[in-house]
């Protein structure tokens, strides 16, 4: 289970005080170890006060904050699934959302809303000792090793390259000297943590910004590592400020995995490789083709923590698929609050969302069979309510069945597979091509849940009538043809789609499931040979199809997508 904060990683205050209050990441992970996940690692926990991410976000700094974590381990070694919890140590450096960030250099992040101060040689010093007391109390913590963040942007990534180190004292200059401060992070760690002590090190193996790491300096850093003393690398992708997708469901599976086969023949201990595997073909396929020895998944652990049990036992066909939206996780999290899944309300939720057999069996009538209608329905019925479920097409999926027409969100697809088999596996008694009145639900239930989703809204503008006009239903389940110059009215995320929906060239290659037909459209050099794996690649786009012209059009004097997710608009 790969880095994912979760926002459960600070106690509340009365709690922390008599060794709890961690009691919702406790269940958290507890669960995920019930579906035998192997190793777990923690959202980011700062090792001193400048690296918090936010001004209350949780530090590890001393033998008080540790007591509380003992709730976490203990809940996933008494679990007795073998499973592993690390902790993550992150220093956010200029991404800190607070004034007191500290970076290499005084130069303010794109995404920053504060401009660090630089660390004088002394503070490096400090931070270098605040790292492996940290890794120390984490272990006192309970914890079987820790993840050194290194990687999407942060403190130690900030130190590594040129883009923010502009520093002439011994951390600073040559490659030799930016690389001492992780290297140094690493051999106290073990020295205080000891030799027995998980110590993984998450590596920006592709920082796809430019002046970022060569493939050269990430090869000769992955062997200093190894030898300073590290357990396993894991990969790290694109550094938060880049301007290229790296988890959104735009980008293909395993599309990133070719950066860890790479440094594979160059190094003796595990490497760990990550983002968009969501699938365990998919999973196995990387290892069996020799990527990588291990595979990290966060967000499909939040959309099915019993994940790797499923695929264990010959269920894949179970498994609730994470569909890459990042709405009610990394959304939430940039947010500031609690993360979710938009497949799974349980995740993160594990304590106050607690579904129990009924004690009281009723007949329920579920109208609709889009996705709040099917969860509804299935949730029900396991709970052990007899349950009908109407529907007036002739097949589930409501309005997914037409967002998973668009580029980029054929993970829906995996959804609705999902639901058909929970209608099957739990008895749920489905009518489709049935439409019913409330008289039709006035008898023989004792309780109806309406789901009947959403209509398009219809403008009263001059002109509406035009046969020319359509809405999206027209065009994306009646199919109705669009002409080569179009204006879209409308640019929320619906507007969005249809954009991408009428552009996208159907003699090209997805750039959603073709993994070189997206680094292509992004501008990533799959060779990795050129810094960060971008400098001097220029993104081809793709063209507009079969349009000539399309205009997206909205009220708002905003930026288009400025009111969409905070990591997809």
């Amino acid at each position: 289970l790969g880095w994912r904060s979760t926002g459960l990683e600070e106690p509340d205050l009365v709690s922390g005080l008599f060794g709890g209050g961690l009691t919702q990441m406790a269940a958290y992970f507890a669960e995920r170890a019930r579906g035998h996940v192997g190793i777990m690692v923690t959202g980011g926990i700062a090792p001193n006060s400048e690296g918090r991410v936010a001004p209350m976000a949780a530090k590890l700094t001393k033998p008080s904050e540790a007591k509380p974590h003992r709730e976490v381990t203990d809940a996933v070694h008494n679990v007795g699934s073998g499973s592993k919890i690390c902790m993550q140590i992150l220093h956010s450096g200029r991404y800190a959302y607070h004034p007191s960030a500290v970076s290499a250099s005084p130069i303010q992040a794109p995404i920053g809303p504060f401009k660090p101060k630089e660390l004088s040689s002394k503070d490096v010093e400090r931070t270098i000792e605040d790292y492996a007391t940290c890794a120390a109390l984490a272990r006192e913590g309970g914890y079987d090793g820790v993840e050194v963040m290194g990687s999407e942007g942060y403190l130690i990534n900030q130190f590594i390259v040129e883009h923010t180190n502009h520093r002439s004292d011994e951390w600073g200059g040559s490659y030799e000297n930016r690389v001492r401060f992780p290297l140094e992070i690493v051999k106290r760690i073990r020295e205080k943590a000891g030799e027995d002590f998980i110590v993984i090190f998450r590596l920006s193996m592709l920082d796809l910004i430019n002046k970022g790491s060569s493939w050269g300096e990430v090869l000769l850093l992955a062997k200093q590592l190894e030898a300073a003393g590290v357990t396993m690398i894991n990969t790290g992708i694109g550094w938060h400020e880049a301007r290229i997708p790296t988890i959104a469901t735009c980008v293909p599976r395993a599309a990133f995995t070719f950066v860890t086969e790479k440094l594979k023949p160059h190094v003796t201990i595990p490497l760990v490789t990550t983002n968009r595997i969501n699938d365990p073909a998919v999973a196995e396929k990387v290892l069996a083709d020799g990527h990588a020895d291990m595979v990290s998944m966060a967000r499909p652990l939040l959309a099915d923590p019993h994940f790797v049990l499923k695929a264990e036992e010959d269920r894949a066909d179970e498994i609730n698929t994470c569909i890459a939206c990042n709405q009610a996780c990394l959304d939430h999290t940039f947010q500031g609050i609690t993360a979710a899944c938009l497949v799974n309300p349980y995740a993160c939720h594990e304590t106050k969302l607690v579904s129990k057999p009924t004690a009281a069996v009723k007949s329920i009538a579920v109208v609709g069979a889009g996705p709040a209608g099917l969860a509804a329905a299935t949730t029900a019925a396991e709970r052990g309510h007899k349950v009908t479920l109407f529907e007036s097409e002739g097949e589930i999926g409501g309005q997914f069945n037409m967002a998973k027409q668009i580029p980029g969100k054929e993970e829906f697809y995996e959804t609705l597979r999902y639901f058909k088999k929970q209608l099957e596996k739990t008895g749920v008694d489905v009518k489709l091509n049935t439409r019913v009145t409330a008289q039709d639900l006035s008898s023989g239930f004792d309780s109806v849940i309406l789901a009947t989703g959403v209509s398009p809204r219809k403008l009263d503008l001059p002109g509406f009538e035009d046969a020319r006009v359509l809405s999206y239903v027209d065009v994306l389940k009646r199919k109705a043809p669009v002409g080569r110059k179009v204006a879209i009215i409308g640019a929320g995320g619906i507007g969005f789609d249809i954009a991408e929906f009428i552009t996208h060239d159907p003699s090209h290659a997805k750039s959603s499931t073709d993994v070189d037909a997206f680094l292509k459209e992004w501008g990533i050099d799959k060779e990795n040979a050129v810094r960060g794996g971008v400098d001097t690649i220029s993104p081809q786009p793709p063209s507009l199809g079969p349009c000539e012209k399309v205009y997206l059009l909205q009220r708002k004097a905003s930026k288009h997508g400025a009111g969409l997710g905070k990591t997809t608009g």
